[in-house]
């Protein structure tokens, strides 16, 4: 089975138009799914991107009414109801998000390996910058008790939606405005944090380690793909 995965740098984008380009690229795999087509134009994509500030919330809304998003999008942020795993985040500039719209049956249909390998995915790229992160109870990837990275997945028929959330050099007074992740007593951390405002912990600069360390993890083979097939995949979204 293919595991090669194509890689859209789709730059900064609102998270709504993020999410309809995700649900575009899955549908399609869907069909494809159905149809057994032999060659499909996109087997696996690998979506890189950020956003403008926004808040998003999850399938468990526990809190947050409609009192709290009008206070929230006063900020000056957007307010997006997701049907992603997890409770509310911060999404901005200076923070590396991946979208994998991956068909699990090529890698391993099973939801919790799938998360285990993002998760493992991260750990790995943060061991390169030097930093020692892992895993706990909680959902995401933390140095001791401060999160790094934000996980939030929705699976449909094994087509994987929604993904990962890295601070890079993200300004986290956004996340003082919420509980991230509905975890009481807990906080957030970036590399710039960790690491000091350097020149390499932009989003552009982890995004290629990123890609190496998911290549490794996933064994998959990577393919950027071109200005032409960049342009038609994020045309009508």
């Amino acid at each position: 089975m293919s595991r090669l995965v194509h890689v859209l740098r789709a730059g900064r984008l609102p998270y709504q138009r993020a999410l309809k380009l995700q649900q575009t690229i899955a549908s399609q795999l869907q069909q494809q799914q159905k149809d057994a087509s032999p060659s499909p134009p996109y087997r696996h994509v690998l979506i890189l991107t950020e956003h403008e500030p926004v808040y998003t919330i999850g399938i468990r809304t526990r809190g947050y009414d409609e009192t709290e998003e009008g206070r929230l999008r006063a900020l000056g942020a957007d307010f997006v109801r997701t049907n992603r795993g997890g409770l509310i985040t911060f999404h901005g500039p200076g923070q590396l998000v991946a979208y994998p719209i991956l068909d699990l049956k090529h890698f391993q249909p099973s939801v919790r390996w799938y998360v285990c390998h993002l998760e493992r995915t991260v750990i790995e790229l943060c061991r390169r910058y030097g930093l020692r992160a892992g895993t706990t109870a909680d959902t995401g990837v933390w140095i001791g008790d401060r999160k790094i990275c934000a996980l939030g997945i929705h699976a449909s028929r094994y087509v994987t939606t929604h993904g990962l959330a890295l601070n890079c050099d993200v300004d986290l007074g956004w996340f003082g405005h919420i509980v991230p992740c509905g975890l009481v007593g807990k906080s957030v951390t970036s590399l710039a944090h960790e690491l000091g405002n350097r020149p390499d912990l932009g989003v552009d600069s982890v995004a290629d380690g990123l890609l190496d360390c998911f290549r490794a993890t996933f064994e998959c083979e990577l393919d950027e793909l071109d200005a032409g097939s960049r342009a038609k995949l994020l045309e009508g979204i």
